[in-house]
């Protein structure tokens, strides 16, 4: 047997060491390129000053915020929450905890906090009626508010069963 049997006291090849310094290499290689010059830093800081400040507007257009009565600018303005279908519907108790009463005029929205107050217009007529948001929902696709049996006849649309709508924000 010969002295190098043991792997343990092998001497490295040479071919296994060039293999090693190589990747070496590489790794270094790929570091240096992964961080840029203080110069280029600096001259590019501009570019990104003005992608920042366009950024915002692009965000927003894709991910639209839900609409809360904190954001609404002084207390006469309404502002508009959505445009969609409106269903109504009839429930034992809400997601606020209260009983359901079929001749309050409430709602049901997604997101906006319970107790906002929603202006629903119907579109096609004009006709329209104020609730206080008190439940979640509607939970059809499609759909951006459940309103009471109450409010849907004050709308006017108790026989079609839905209709298109318009919600502002009332504060």
């Amino acid at each position: 047997m010969s002295r190098f049997a043991n792997a343990e006291t092998a001497p490295i090849s040479l071919a296994t060491s060039c293999r090693l310094l190589l990747a070496v290499i590489a790794a270094a290689s790929l570091a240096a390129c992964a961080q840029s010059p203080v110069g280029r830093q600096k001259a590019d800081l501009g570019t990104s000053r003005q992608a920042t400040v366009e950024r915002p507007h692009r965000v927003a257009a894709l991910h639209p915020r839900p609409i809360s009565r904190a954001r609404v600018p002084d207390s006469d303005a309404k502002q508009t929450a959505a445009h969609g279908v409106a269903s109504f519907y009839s429930d034992t108790e809400t997601a606020s905890g209260e009983k359901f009463d079929k001749n309050e005029l409430t709602a049901a929205h997604p997101s906006l906090p319970f107790g906002t107050k929603l202006r629903v217009t119907d579109v096609s007529s004009g006709r329209f009626v104020t609730v206080r948001v008190n439940d979640r929902g509607p939970y059809v696709r499609g759909r951006v508010v459940d309103i009471s049996p109450s409010a849907a006849e004050a709308l006017g649309m108790v026989d079609k069963g839905i209709t298109n709508v318009r919600l502002d924000v009332v504060r």
